[in-house]
């Protein structure tokens, strides 16, 4: 079926408009006045709306009314802050659905398991740093009566948000509120991918901010991103995204000497012990890890499940059967349980890591969801595959897919298990699943990733610390020590006091 044979109105999809950026407080056009069309993953080729194709030009007057702003946000006291944070923690629960259709319309994720409580998580996040935007403070070293000898955490200035395509309310509101808290102004560049959801959300932040302290520009990566990263204005760059990107983010900025922050890939074990193989919500939470209610497409999914060989056969089966009753389809209807892969790049992209699989000699197709399988209602939708009998060597389990595909792999040894789950040269996220307290604090300690969770497999909460080991990242977000560490910067001040005794 092609996209032509398909009306857009009977799959809920509302007519295109235009989604200007947001300047110095105002919904503005590109200086070129060029605009770039935004297509849905429902239905392929079909135009959603149009964005601004903004590029250095447009990066430089974002920049410079972050700048102009910067000042008087910097100078307010906390509760100024954190009352605009609330306010809009407010409006944005009040616009949930709004929220929850655009971004499953824009990035294919569907409304109910993924949109929706993405939406709500933004709202949760902004009132969260509302709540510790006054914890940005610092301390009194006693150092006699003849010295006052103090700390002040300070903002860092400008900060460049750079956000992904697969979560885009989510990461920006691991971002946004945290700086914004912290007393920094904002520029984000929103994913030339899935924009629209970021320009809604900053068309409700701008009722409640003054104009420039938070801006939002679209455009290309490699012209508008990189405006950003390169910017002399910019003091430091917060980026989600790829590894290899991110490795270039890191050199661009680190050439003058910007902070930088940045959130990779993964590619995060998931360990199964034969104690815990019997629990009713096993496969439930190994469905949660997964992520395959985002497609596959997040960097925290469990895609390397490693099974003890006692429970192999059992666990493998249960997970089969939950995981291909799994409805994939339109990402605005309620009933669906998986979306939408985001465009035909990354279709065609994990459709190749699947076609591999299926042809691998001695690897076992326990669960075959390539687009041959599956209605494909003319829109990008894979459903999830899983590959068995494999080992930790192999390509499809070393490389991020980023797509609804998990590799299982037996073990036997538990510190082969855990060298195994080591073996990566990312470390963003594992999941460990026992009932014995010392394996599973002892497994925890010993994996080599920034965040481990043990039996369960849901994703963020508020105010944990979020970010990765080796290539998948530098920096904390999503908390208070990721606020302070990664937005702020230290000032000591010593004063010789007179005795006036």
């Amino acid at each position: 079926m092609t996209s032509t044979q398909v009306a857009p109105e009977s799959l809920g999809i509302p007519a295109a408009r235009d989604y200007p950026m947001l300047i110095d407080g105002r919904r503005v056009e590109a200086i070129s006045g060029k605009w770039t069309e935004v297509t849905t993953p429902i239905l392929r080729g079909h135009v959603i709306g149009r964005v601004p194709t903004g590029d250095t030009a447009d990066v430089d007057r974002a920049v410079a009314a972050a700048r102009a702003a910067f000042p008087a946000w910097r100078a307010q006291h906390f509760t100024g802050r954190a009352r605009a944070l609330g306010h809009i923690a407010d409006a944005i629960e009040s616009r949930i659905e709004d929220l929850a259709s655009v971004t499953a319309l824009d990035t294919g994720n569907a409304i109910r398991t993924q949109a929706r409580p993405e939406a709500q998580t933004l709202a949760n996040l902004f009132r969260y740093f509302a709540g510790i935007a006054g914890e940005s403070k610092g301390v009194v070293l006693p150092a006699g009566d003849d010295q006052l000898q103090y700390t002040r955490l300070e903002p860092l200035g400008v900060v460049g948000a750079i956000l992904p395509w697969n979560s885009p309310l989510m990461i920006a509101g691991f971002k946004i509120p945290a700086a914004l808290a912290a007393g920094n102004t904002v520029v984000v560049k929103a994913a030339e991918a899935a924009p629209l959801s970021v320009l809604l959300l900053a068309e409700i932040c701008a009722e409640f901010l003054p104009a420039g302290v938070l801006n939002v520009v679209t455009g290309l990566g490699p012209v508008a991103g990189e405006a950003l990263v390169q910017h002399p204005g910019v003091d430091k760059v917060s980026f989600t995204g790829s590894t290899e990107v991110g490795k270039h983010v890191a050199q661009a900025a680190g050439e003058r000497l910007a902070h930088v922050s940045l959130e990779l890939g993964g590619k995060n074990p998931s360990i199964v012990f034969p104690d815990a193989a019997g629990d009713d919500d096993l496969i439930a939470n190994l469905l949660l890890s997964s992520r395959v209610h985002r497609q596959g497409q997040s960097c925290t999914a469990g895609s390397r499940l490693f099974l003890h060989e006692d429970v192999y056969d059992d666990v493998l089966g249960r997970l089969v059967d939950t995981l291909g009753s799994q409805v994939v389809g339109n990402p605005l209807d309620e009933t669906t349980d998986m979306g939408a892969i985001i465009n035909d790049k990354q279709f065609a992209s994990v459709t190749s890591y699947v076609e591999d699989g299926l042809g691998a000699p001695g690897i076992t197709v326990a669960l075959d969801g390539s687009a041959r399988a599956v209605d494909r209602s003319d829109g990008f939708y894979l459903a999830p595959t899983i590959f068995a009998g494999a080992n930790n060597d192999w390509r499809l389990a070393r490389e991020e897919i980023f797509g609804p595909v998990v590799v299982v792999i037996p073990w036997r040894d538990e510190a082969e298990v855990i060298k195994m789950a080591n073996d990566s040269h990312y470390g963003l996220a594992a999941y460990v699943w026992t009932h014995d307290l010392d394996r599973a604090i002892g497994t925890a300690n010993a994996l080599e990733t920034g965040w481990v969770q043990v039996n369960q497999g849901g994703g963020q909460m508020v105010g944990q610390s979020y970010g990765g080991y080796k290539q998948s990242g530098i920096g904390r977000e999503a908390s208070l020590e990721g606020m302070l560490a990664g937005f702020t910067q230290t000032k000591q001040i010593n004063i010789r006091l007179r005795n006036t005794q």
